[in-house]
């Protein structure tokens, strides 16, 4: 289990219930969790008394019940990184906080590699890796397309103090972009994918992961650089194990470059319980 737990400005106050208590900055949100299927020890003031709470449609998605004002957005940092946080209509935050975890592990990477590192951020959302990457000194590419996702990922990078640093930001499909960097003969020394489960492309392509995302890690392999620093694909996919995606990184990355490989899972410390919240899981090739 890989732990993010060095947050200041993020935090799982408690758990239960199918439901998680947190706090963003100054913020209180109350938000479902399909992990969370303990009951709720005790349904305290804190739990009733939130910003906001998302609740669940039965005939799908939900909508927010805001029971305080708070800003549009707001900002949050983790160490030397800010994040942009708006709770939107699906849920989410814009910030996946369990990534952390993986920030801080391709900023060592990335700082102790002692030459310049080009990396590919694939399906990067709203930039989380995008942004501890060019901290640490990388020359970055952030591909996802959903346009507002991508103008939220320049603006956190603005926020984080990094408007002067190599970051490329593509609205497009990952795979056409991958297909174009192909034939352009353009290599990556590390590159980062958080496929989702399933999903359409602009020509009604299907991505269901379990069927695509073998196809689409091998394709990757002729984009990676003779000498690569690493390789990390993130999963929400229920009912995927670790154990896959080291399989997979082994079959690709590891008969071509060596190297080690780690998978887990990865997750956020709940403080009232100590227990730890599974938020999802990895799998690592480094050199």
């Amino acid at each position: 289990m890989y732990v993010a737990d060095k947050w200041k400005d993020y935090e799982v106050i408690d758990t239960g219930g199918g439901e998680k208590l947190e706090r963003w900055g100054e913020v209180i949100l109350r938000r479902p969790d399909p992990q969370i299927i303990w009951p709720l020890t005790k349904e305290t003031a804190e739990w009733r008394s939130t910003h906001g709470h998302y609740h669940r449609s039965s005939s799908g998605g939900g909508s927010w019940e805001m029971k305080k004002p708070v800003p549009e957005r707001w900002a949050i940092s983790y160490e030397n990184l800010k994040f942009h946080i708006r709770p939107t209509s699906f849920k989410h935050t814009g910030l996946f906080p369990e990534q952390a975890a993986n920030w801080s592990w391709m900023m060592d990477k990335i700082a102790g590699a002692g030459r310049p590192i080009s990396v590919l951020n694939l399906f990067a959302y709203t930039g989380g890796a995008t942004v501890a990457a060019a901290y640490a000194g990388a020359s970055v590419v952030h591909v996802d397309a959903a346009k507002g996702m991508v103008q939220w990922a320049k603006e956190n990078v603005q926020l984080s103090g990094l408007a002067d640093r190599p970051v490329r930001f593509i609205t497009d499909d990952v795979f056409k972009f991958v297909q174009r960097e192909q034939r352009r003969g353009n290599k990556y020394d590390a590159i980062i994918m958080d496929p989702p489960s399933y999903g359409r492309g602009p020509s009604g392509e299907t991505w269901k992961l379990e069927q695509s995302l073998y196809p689409f890690l091998e394709s990757c392999m002729s984009i990676v650089s003779d000498n690569p620093l690493f390789l990390l694909i993130n999963s929400y996919t229920t009912g995927i194990s670790p154990t896959v995606l080291k399989n997979m990184l082994s079959m690709t990355m590891q008969p071509r470059y060596g190297g080690s490989i780690t998978a887990g899972e990865i997750g956020l410390p709940i403080t009232r319980s100590g227990l730890i919240l599974p938020c999802g899981i990895l799998g690592r090739w480094e050199a």
